[in-house]
């Protein structure tokens, strides 16, 4: 067994094959068989010791599992192809080779496999599941929940199932109809933290801020999620509750936007007392170093410092959720530098103009599938915003930072952009530029955050499957007032999008003296 976990296959083999008989010797046989690409074989042996025992996981995963490890994709992929034609009614086998076509983007083919697996099986929890999540990752919602609502004609009591019908219709704003869902899951599995997780989700969406965030905290029991004592977990306050000389320490949670977002709820704790330390990335350390009252802000790879209470920046929401400070501390609650803003201004374009940051992508955290898949659906190709560029008096300055903005090397004729993010070092000098802006447009990243939190018009540009903070059916925000939010009819439709922001911005005053601040 030690040859295969070090991916000696072929050493495996040579120990193993002169056993017979031997169950647990025919495992590690088909493996290394596998291994050393003698895929026809190995996939008789899998066949028949998954058909001694048809209700268990079938050998075939553990052999994908095993190969994984040591990259042998194609081994991997000929085998259970070759187990498949074998036993082409074993729907084991189509969960697993979806699953693995999944796992390396190859998400149409991975939909053929699992289509085939639910036209032979109608009634297959797993891979209906499955193929339901891949269909609405595509765009295909509808299909999706035509899918899980005929799996739960067979199968009423699959929590996993009322789970994922009802964040499909989250994502599809049909919040209603996802809340029953979510009920009916938790009925069946009460104490699944990702279900309730995902219900937190649906409720903040649908403006339940009073059940979504006590609801919310059930992220923390995923195993690796609270890495601090749970009785030190900052408790809920009451209206007239005091924090007097008590130390707080506010955890690093989420991603950019979040932090940003949350930082409006610190002046609150400061009021009542607390003395606060903020663990924030890098990014964004001197714009949280700048709140009024703060003791320390340090980022995540410092050593934390001795405290009495801990809370992750998401719980601050629940923690004062009971008191008038429910949203915080009003705009702006973020200062920028104001030597920054002066310095900044010579990189901007001239006046009389409207002066107008644009951020067209976001960022998507490498190795996390879900974060990627929603990457894809906020972002855009700068060449669709080609059209702002015809606005008389209008000059476009570029916000755009990552991977997106490579598409800068081939702009579309006639379109100019200023782009100062050559100089940028971090979100600190990101905010002396939007204080140089008349406005910013952008798709949903933090950005918006950023510029809504100090207080700058924002245009946001959004998906259609909206992230639960814009709620649905809205085009402001109760978090920012100087938002508009500009949603997509259905997915993927940016035209209209693009239309309705050319529109607003021919729309606007020109001005004619220096920026508003």
């Amino acid at each position: 067994m030690q040859h295969l976990e070090n991916g000696g296959f072929a050493q495996a083999r040579a120990i193993v094959e002169p056993l017979c008989d031997d169950r647990r010797a025919d495992i590690i046989l088909a493996h290394a068989l596998a291994g050393c690409g003698r895929s026809a074989r190995a996939a008789r042996m899998l066949c028949r010791l998954a058909q001694d025992n048809p209700t268990a996981r079938h050998p075939a995963q553990d052999m994908m599992t095993l190969l994984l490890r040591h990259s042998r994709l194609e081994e991997i992929e000929t085998t259970l192809h070759a187990t498949l034609r074998q036993t082409p009614n074993d729907i084991r086998l189509y969960d697993q080779l979806g699953e693995f076509l999944l796992l390396h983007a190859r998400t149409e083919e991975a939909i053929e496999v699992l289509l085939e697996g639910c036209r032979r099986h109608p009634s297959a929890l797993r891979t209906g599941n499955l193929l339901a999540v891949t269909q609405n990752e595509t765009g295909e919602a509808h299909k999706a929940q035509a899918l899980l609502r005929h799996l739960l004609t067979y199968h009423p009591q699959s929590a996993m199932t009322h789970a994922n019908l009802a964040h499909i219709l989250t994502i599809d704003n049909k919040v209603d109809e996802a809340l029953h869902h979510h009920a009916q899951a938790l009925a069946l599995r009460p104490d699944d933290p990702h279900i309730h997780l995902n219900h937190a989700m649906t409720l903040l969406k649908a403006g339940r801020h009073a059940d979504g965030w006590p609801e919310y905290e059930w992220r923390l029991r995923i195993p690796g999620r609270l890495k601090y004592p749970p009785e030190r977990l900052l408790p809920t306050l009451k209206q007239d509750g005091k924090l007097t000389g008590q130390r707080i320490l506010i955890l690093s949670e989420a991603g950019l936007g979040d932090m940003l977002m949350y930082l409006r709820f610190v002046p609150a704790l400061i009021r009542r007392g607390a003395r606060v330390t903020l663990q924030v990335p890098r990014e964004i350390l001197p714009l949280a170093a700048r709140i009024y009252g703060v003791e320390r802000v340090i980022d995540p790879l410092r050593p934390v410092p001795a405290h009495d209470w801990h809370c992750p920046f998401g719980s601050l929401p629940r923690v004062l959720a009971q008191t008038s400070d429910i949203i915080g501390a009003p705009v702006p609650y973020l200062q920028a530098d104001p030597h920054k803003v002066l310095a900044w201004a010579d990189y901007m374009p001239p006046r009389p103009g409207l002066r107008v940051g644009l951020v067209w992508g976001g960022a998507s955290r490498p190795g996390v599938a879900q974060a990627q898949a929603i990457d894809r659906k906020r972002s855009m190709n700068l060449v669709q915003l080609a059209c702002l560029s015809t606005i008389p008096g209008l000059y476009l300055v570029n916000l755009q930072r990552g991977q997106h903005a490579r598409q800068m090397t081939d702009i579309p004729d006639g379109m100019q952009l200023y782009d100062p993010m050559d100089d940028v070092r971090d979100m600190d000098d990101t905010a002396a530029i939007i204080m140089n802006l008349d406005i910013v447009v952008s798709v949903d990243t933090s950005i918006v955050h950023l510029a809504g939190a100090l207080g700058r018009p924002v245009i946001m540009m959004d998906r259609y499957d909206n992230c639960w903070r814009w709620q649905s059916g809205q085009e402001d925000s109760q978090w920012y007032p100087h938002l508009r939010i500009v949603r997509q009819s259905r997915p993927g439709a940016w035209d209209g999008v693009v239309a309705r922001v050319h529109d607003l911005l021919q729309a606007a005053t020109i001005p004619h003296t220096a920026p508003m601040h």
